[in-house]
């Protein structure tokens, strides 16, 4: 990354200039967020409770964004930089990119990739190879979208214990889940259950946008409740992670059912409209014959935390920008498909200057290296399910 002038701040991470700046609040970082949108509308920003995310378009926008922080008193972190992605290996990666497609409501990139539109969800990338898996993958993604979307999708009948279950051309499995409302009362209306409470407005200007983002911090804040917070070019995307707008849940003292409705009164006030389409939510299952030992080696892959809630095994990026993963147990008796390679991988792109820790740091934690070239490792966990390393 040449001639970024604060080298310390910034790292390209899966292709893109990205930095995380520490903040005491969501209302600082949206503060920092305002400023950001203030040169490029078209930077994607998560303000977290204790901090912010900003991706630019261009290198040229580095050093003006990282003297905004400054003059917020804001500190850079780049340790916590990555992005994850999903690569599902086919004989005819054309056979099974439209399902993807259509299931994810993803939109075509480069190379065959799909993306998701707002830059929230994991990135899908598809890789040919005609060695034969027959048997089910260990990995599975489950989809929660709302309703009207998931009808929409066309993705063929569904199967399994809650008919949720669909499969693309080689058996690659998604559950595609119909989310709903968040509740009955019309002051919540605008807030979409899809495993999280998630509302997205678009907005018609950057003072709006910057506003709307400003005013949900503060009203967070003010309820005690961690509120997630992205703006990208022309929208506001509101979640409360998931699960967390349940009180048994996150148990703080804090209603989230009232903070949702404060925050869509705010929004309609400042004439922001409700898309009720966008609303996505992205998971991946991992089954084990070791659920203890996968979700460990799992957590240390990615930097994630292990829900402290009994009987859930979900593990989770403690910034919430990654994708949750879940852990299940498998049969093992099921020995062949144990031993099968999976047709879904992930990848972890990290920073160039971290990337050769990472993978030390899990060959410590039981992995075993399979592949390093071209600044890429591929490590089998314990299980054998594969996982790539990818440096920038």
């Amino acid at each position: 990354m040449s001639r970024v002038a604060h080298p310390a701040h910034w790292r390209v991470v899966d292709g893109v200039p990205t930095a995380w700046f520490d903040a005491p609040s969501l209302l600082e970082g949206a503060e920092l967020a305002g400023r950001v949108l203030g040169l490029s509308p078209e930077a994607a920003i998560d303000v977290r409770p204790s901090g912010t995310r900003v991706r630019v378009p261009t290198e040229a926008l580095t050093e003006a964004v990282s003297d905004a922080a400054r003059d917020l008193g804001l500190t850079p972190d780049p340790s916590v930089l990555q992005s994850v992605s999903v690569v599902i290996e086919s004989p005819d990666p054309s056979a099974v990119r439209p399902f993807w497609q259509r299931a994810l409501g993803y939109e075509p990139a480069d190379d065959g990739v799909l993306a998701d539109p707002l830059r929230r969800d994991p990135t899908f990338r598809f890789r040919r190879s005609a060695e034969a898996r027959p048997l089910r993958n260990r990995i599975h993604v489950d989809v929660v979208r709302p309703a009207a979307e998931v009808e929409r999708a066309d993705v063929g009948p569904a199967f399994g214990a809650y008919g949720v279950c669909h499969a693309d051309a080689d058996g690659n499995e998604v559950d595609l889940v119909p989310g709903g409302p968040l509740g009955e009362d019309a002051a919540t209306g605008d807030w979409q259950n899809v495993f999280g409470a998630v509302a997205c407005y678009r907005t018609q200007s950057v003072p709006q946008q910057r506003d709307l983002a400003a005013e949900a911090a503060r009203l967070a804040d003010a309820a005690g409740f961690p509120l997630l917070v992205d703006l990208r070019e022309g929208v506001v995307i509101l979640d409360s992670g998931k699960d967390q707008w349940d009180a048994e849940t996150h148990g703080l003292d804090a209603d989230f059912l009232e903070l949702a409705g404060n925050v869509q009164s705010a929004a309609h006030d400042l004439g922001a409209t409700a898309d009720l389409r966008l609303p996505r939510f992205v998971q991946l299952f991992l089954d084990a014959a070791d659920v203890g030992a996968l979700r460990t080696f799992w957590a240390r892959a990615l930097g994630y935390v292990e829900d402290p809630r009994e009987g859930v095994t979900d593990i989770y990026d403690p910034r919430r920008l990654g994708p949750e993963v879940v852990l299940q147990p498998i049969d093992t008796s099921q020995t062949d498909r144990l031993a099968q390679r999976n047709r879904l991988l992930v990848e972890i792109a990290v920073p160039a200057d971290r990337a050769g820790r990472r993978v030390e740091e899990l060959v410590m934690a039981g992995g075993r290296l399979l592949d390093g070239r071209d600044e890429s490792w591929v490590v089998a966990d314990p299980e054998g399910n594969e996982l790539a390393i990818l440096a920038g």
